[in-house]
């Protein structure tokens, strides 16, 4: 079955607009395969017997035209396929499905961010807590549903990545750059968080199933990212994103397993002395507005995929009678209803248990460690942040995918034909060292998630909506074209209210600038 074509391939076939109106009109006409009874019938001619009775050649060609009416109502139009998406790791494999999509959504959408959703209830309290998050969600899955209706919006072409789709609905200059430092932090840095998150985490975990025994010979942090990136980088051999959806499911299984388990070890435990559900205030009027944005910015950023999910639905097969939108968006919706169910019941436990005294850095681990360490078995203690190193290493597989699809599409574009083995290993080893060195030179960047990260955000909540109105053109004043206006317009206003709220954080507490020095 032809599948239909990239936005970066080569031009169709050379049939002008009228000859493909004629074929797709054609390729609309009811099959002579129907049961008649089924459609009205047409009045036959009085010579139509004798022509078949004339023409030997009727009954092949009455195949062949069968074959090829066939051939149109699955395809709908023509299309020419580019040989070069063959060749690149996100759309090599075209075998993917709903099963597929769930595993990647889920893998990619669950995250170590999730574990401070009840650091943001602190300052917005119960009700206002309760009511970000679900707006979020929301917002967050209706344009999540605009990416994946778009994905096929212009017939013939396929949007298999978030850049491609920008430059066609922006124009190449503005779609680059509203959307290349956004996605390329949200792989790269994702990536090098990943890294950090990882690799302290291995070094709890060796320190929770060892106990005292093994201090004196316990690795530094640097030693412990050398582990996790040794181990991502033999990972990331894996040739495409449909190979990897297998670890994908192990990561979706490992997220939701330690989501569960710090929440429900959360609130089964005794609170602590002195648990406030009180709003945390500051002295200024500044300061308060700051916090409540850096709250906001924790809600918005628990949410992610998005610069994925495009490259998702680029691994199906599709058709105009089987479009790739429909098992899309089923594993989207299978997959949320899962990530709902852990991202609630981990903020709204999380702070129930803990309230104003959850630790800022970590989280919800962070918490369970510090208050339950002793009260907790060590082996379930150590699961959990086994699990939480395994979803780091699968995540790792999924978000550095783009980059290395984007680097060998400057090779193949120059030498017109597939990466030789050996220069795609070569490939991965160099980008988990870069991501490496960047984790030890800059450890710092954490500091700056809140301002990078107010930067990303119109990928997710803005940039669908207004790409939806530039590429759709809904009927002006038309629901969606207010819809869409609004939440993008929204979109763009909180992510510039996120980077000044983080500005003026960074220059009234400061951040702690230390090179090569991780802790």
């Amino acid at each position: 079955m032809c599948e239909l074509v990239e936005m970066n391939s080569s031009p169709g076939l050379a049939n002008p607009p009228s000859q493909l109106h004629i074929i797709q009109s054609a390729a609309s006409t009811p099959s002579p395969h129907l049961n008649e009874h089924s459609i009205p019938k047409t009045p036959k001619s009085p010579f139509s017997g004798a022509a078949r009775m004339m023409t030997p050649l009727a009954s092949p060609m009455k195949k062949a035209i069968a074959s090829m009416h066939t051939y149109l109502e699955e395809v709908g139009h023509l299309t020419k396929l580019d040989p070069q998406d063959s060749w690149l790791p996100i759309t090599e494999s075209r075998n993917g499905n709903a099963y597929y999509a769930a595993f990647h959504t889920l893998s990619s959408g669950i995250g170590f961010q999730a574990l401070l959703l009840p650091l943001a209830f602190t300052t917005l309290g119960w009700v206002w807590g309760v009511i970000s998050l679900s707006l979020a969600f929301v917002w967050q899955l209706y344009t999540l549903w605009l990416l994946i209706q778009l994905h096929e919006s212009v017939p013939g072409t396929r949007y298999s990545r978030y850049l491609r789709l920008s430059m066609a609905a922006f124009g190449e200059r503005l779609g680059k750059i509203l959307a290349l430092f956004p996605t390329l932090y949200l792989a790269g840095g994702t990536c090098v968080s990943l890294i950090m998150m990882g690799g302290s985490t291995l070094k709890i975990f060796f320190h929770t199933v060892c106990g005292t025994t093994c201090n004196a010979n316990s690795l530094s942090i640097v030693e412990w990212y050398i582990v996790f990136v040794c181990s991502a980088i033999i990972l990331t051999q894996l040739p495409n994103l449909n190979s990897i959806a297998g670890v994908s499911l192990i990561g979706a299984t490992t997220a939701v397993t330690y989501c569960t388990l710090t929440w429900v070890l959360s609130v089964s435990k005794i609170r602590p002395t002195g648990v406030s559900y009180e709003p945390v205030t500051t002295k200024s009027d500044v300061g308060n507005i700051c916090s409540v944005l850096n709250a906001l910015g924790i809600i918005a950023f628990a949410f992610r995929g998005h610069n994925l999910v495009l490259e998702i639905q680029g691994t199906m097969p599709s058709t105009v009678k089987n479009p790739s939108s429909v098992p899309m968006w089923k594993g989207v919706k299978f997959s949320y209803l899962i990530i709902a169910c852990c991202l609630f019941p981990m903020a709204v436990g999380g702070y129930w248990a803990y309230g104003n005294l959850i630790p800022a850095n970590g989280g919800l681990l962070s918490a369970l460690d510090e208050y339950h360490r002793n009260d907790t078995s060590r082996v379930i203690l150590g699961l959990t942040s086994l699990f939480v190193v395994i979803n780091c290493l699968t995540s790792f597989q999924i978000y550095a995918m783009p980059a290395f699809d984007n680097l060998e599409f400057r090779y193949t574009s120059n030498k017109n034909g597939p990466c030789p083995w050996w220069l795609r290993t070569g490939i991965r080893v160099f980008y988990g060292c870069l991501t490496f060195f960047i984790s030890v030179a800059l450890p710092f960047l954490k500091s700056l998630a809140g301002l990078i990260g107010g930067i990303a955000l119109p990928v997710t909540l803005a940039y669908p909506c207004l790409m939806w109105i530039r590429i759709k053109k809904p009927q002006k004043f038309s629901s969606m074209w207010w819809l869409n206006w609004l939440l993008g317009s929204l979109g763009m206003i909180l992510s510039l209210l996120l980077v000044f709220g983080a500005i003026w954080t960074i220059a009234t507490q400061g951040i702690p600038i230390h090179f090569f020095k991780p802790e």
